[in-house]
């Protein structure tokens, strides 16, 4: 199909300078696509029939990495040090 309507990774490297030029960067385009992406999320691992802890357990282990992004600067300060 046309090059704007093939998922990121069927893009070959060549291609890629060009898929991006066809991707919207408006704030529209990109709420858009923050809804395709946690939609087809939902679907691939929580609205499913026989689903199991991948779904979830990848959500608690997306916001304890973000958290420790955020607080990083602050837990650095408190760490243990040999030599003051």
């Amino acid at each position: 199909g046309p090059l704007s309507e093939r998922p990121l990774m069927e893009v070959r490297l060549g291609e890629l300078h060009s898929w991006i030029s066809t991707c919207n960067f408006s704030p529209q385009g990109l709420l858009g696509a923050v809804r395709k992406a946690w939609s087809s999320y939902c679907a691939k691992y929580i609205h499913v029939r026989q689903g199991g802890p991948a779904g979830i357990s990848m959500l608690l282990a997306g916001w304890c990495l973000l958290s420790y992004g955020w607080n990083y600067q602050h837990l650095k300060r408190h760490r243990w040090r040999k030599y003051h």
